[in-house]
């Protein structure tokens, strides 16, 4: 049996007990089905020798190596990692297009009796719908950007707020990434798809009547790239100003950003970036600070001569209300809390209401 998936709502509804993706690693490092788990039938090498049979010699050949490979790959996996599943396990399978990959491995878990079904259109028909979900579709709830200069925690504030049981959606969080040349987290950030499908699966989740809280950004986190139904809302969108003083501010990006201040070699080569914009005797005044351990000093001027000049042009491009300014003298987690209880009260949510 093949299950359609026309949109992620009839994603979200399947009951399977696992999803599997029998696609290469790459293909499933690319992109996948969330919570899919991957049991390649044909590695990255293998794929790319059947390809070249079909391509090269003929069809029939390159079926004959293929289907030998994949029942090699899939007798592995069946000693392997699905080895401990009883017969009552339902697994969901599907590879590119739903065809022979899919079809293979599907046929010979169902000959051991397992209740297995396919993906009618593969990977392909899942992809479509995060498309629709981000690109074809208006954004389906009201946005509300949590705002502020660079070091007001703004990332922390929205955990707080999605513990007391508010809608949010971390974008960098989804896309690994802290949203500034200072912002890469040490991890590798998920391709363009892979991010659009993490942010689908939350858009999916959301309740329309409900606003979500989302950072306000630029329209690229690192190199991902916001996509158009939430871009569009976030630029209407109404916002809450987080405001700080600078030494506050400085001393919470210390913490933040621990991994640079273990890691100097490397900060110091993202400031020697910053000489076409700042010049050569500023980055080599901070590049003295970084080797003499003056950490707050050097965030407190970069917030205040590299980030905030442009926060503040970026922030005069935005369409929506301004809700009002929620001002702190510190940031420490006693401090985020109490931010988080003024924006959950400044801005009504449907349940709390009722």
């Amino acid at each position: 049996m093949a299950v359609q998936i026309p949109d992620l709502a009839a994603l979200r509804a399947l009951d399977f007990d696992t999803i599997i993706d029998v696609r290469s690693p790459s293909e499933y490092a690319e992109d996948h089905v969330p919570g899919a788990i991957n049991l390649p039938v044909l590695s990255d090498a293998e794929r790319a020798e059947v390809g070249t049979i079909y391509v090269q010699e003929s069809a029939f050949r390159a079926r004959k190596i293929g289907a030998a490979l994949v029942a090699r790959n899939a007798a592995r996996h069946i000693e392997g990692p699905l080895a401990h599943h009883d017969g009552g396990w339902r697994p969901l399978v599907y590879c590119w297009r739903g065809g022979q990959r899919s079809g293979s491995f599907a046929g010979i878990l169902s000959q051991i009796g397992w209740r297995v079904d396919l993906v009618a259109g593969g990977y392909q028909s899942y992809r479509r719908a995060v498309k629709a979900a981000l690109y074809d579709r208006p954004f389906p709830s009201r946005v509300v950007l949590v705002d502020g200069n660079t070091g007001t925690a703004k990332t922390d504030i929205l955990a707080a707020l999605r513990a007391r049981g508010r809608q949010v959606i971390d974008l960098e969080g989804l896309a690994r990434h802290r949203g500034s040349v200072f912002g890469g987290t040490g991890a590798d950030q998920p391709e363009q798809k892979g991010f659009e499908s993490a942010l689908a699966g939350e858009v999916a989740a959301l309740d329309p009547a409900r606003p979500v809280f989302v950072e306000a950004e630029s329209s690229k986190v690192g190199a991902r790239i916001v996509p158009p139904a939430l871009w569009a809302e976030m630029r209407r969108a109404p916002r809450v100003e987080i405001s700080a003083p600078l030494e506050a501010r400085a001393e919470y990006l210390t913490r933040a950003y621990a991994d640079l201040i273990a890691a100097p070699g490397r900060t110091e080569e993202i400031i020697a970036g910053l000489k076409r914009l700042q010049g050569a005797e500023t980055v080599e005044r901070w590049t003295g600070l970084l080797r003499e351990g003056a950490f707050q000093t050097l965030a407190a001027e970069l917030m205040e001569r590299h980030y905030d000049p442009r926060y503040a042009k970026q922030r005069g491009r935005g369409e929506g209300d301004f809700l009002g300014t929620v001002k702190t003298e510190g940031l420490q987690p006693d401090d985020v809390e109490r931010i988080a209880d003024r924006l959950d009260a400044m801005v009504p949510d449907r349940q709390a209401a009722e």
